[in-house]
């Protein structure tokens, strides 16, 4: 398996030296589509050379041992997730919004970099509620809701890129309705609510921004683990170990 660049410097020993390390993709990942399933075939090659890749892929960029926030960022998330949380996080910035309507629009996509998209900001909520402030994470939570219905007192309109995501006359599922009920009666909507506003897709070229910006924020707002995300027995640990280590057997 070829070596990310990154990695060309890094002393630390890789696991399972000398072998050849197969990747099983997981179910979500290709169920629905035409392909097969992989993971019979693979047992099948199980040799004393050949075994299921555990801990770090030297095709990724490594992971420090304490990983961060930004280090997730920088070497984790996928680059259009990047540009688009990073793009909405400066508007709002921008815009002289409070400092965690700021945070809110920097993690409110957060599940899509690395880990699912399916019900992406329910597994974005969970996964950065041990580390914000309860209002942050059920802004992000609730902002997929809140995404497809309209709000005409703040000049926001369902989503014109969801007639071509979904088709014309997408009919939302009860979950959704029910959750965004719940969210335009509940004290944090107008949070929730700016996300959605900000909360725009950059299909285009647009100005690279640096997340060293964030810094600051971050060390008021975000609480980051000594040990470093996904080592600290936190309820959502698990979640971000999944991301260092995205292509473990188990």
């Amino acid at each position: 398996m070829c070596m990310h660049p990154a990695n060309a410097n890094d002393p630390r020993p890789w696991p399972q030296q000398g072998l050849e390390r197969m990747i099983c993709p997981s179910a979500i990942a290709w169920v629905g589509t035409d392909t097969p399933d992989p993971e019979a075939g693979l047992i099948d090659r199980l040799s004393d050379k050949a075994v299921f890749m555990m801990g770090d892929n030297p095709a990724l960029p490594r992971m420090p041992e304490r990983p961060t926030l930004l280090d997730f960022f920088r070497l984790r998330f996928n680059d259009f997730t990047v540009q688009h949380l990073l793009a909405s996080a400066k508007r709002a910035m921008d815009d002289g919004h409070d400092e965690k309507i700021v945070l809110a629009c920097l993690l409110h996509d957060i599940s899509n970099g690395c880990l699912v998209r399916p019900d992406h900001g329910y597994w974005s909520g969970q996964l950065i509620a041990p580390y914000v402030s309860e209002e942050v994470a059920w802004a992000v939570t609730y902002h997929q809701a809140l995404r497809y219905v309209p709000d005409e007192s703040v000049g926001y309109a369902y989503p014109a890129s969801y007639d071509r995501f979904f088709g014309p006359g997408y009919e939302l599922p009860d979950y959704i309705r029910r959750d965004a009920e719940i969210a335009r009666n509940h004290r944090w909507y107008m949070t929730s609510r700016v996300v959605t506003l900000n909360d725009l897709y950059f299909f285009e070229d647009t100005d690279p921004v640096d997340p060293e910006i964030f810094t600051d924020l971050l060390g008021r707002h975000f609480r980051q683990p000594e040990e470093g995300l996904g080592f600290d027995n936190s309820p959502t640990s698990h979640m971000w170990r999944t991301m260092i280590w995205p292509n473990n057997f188990l």
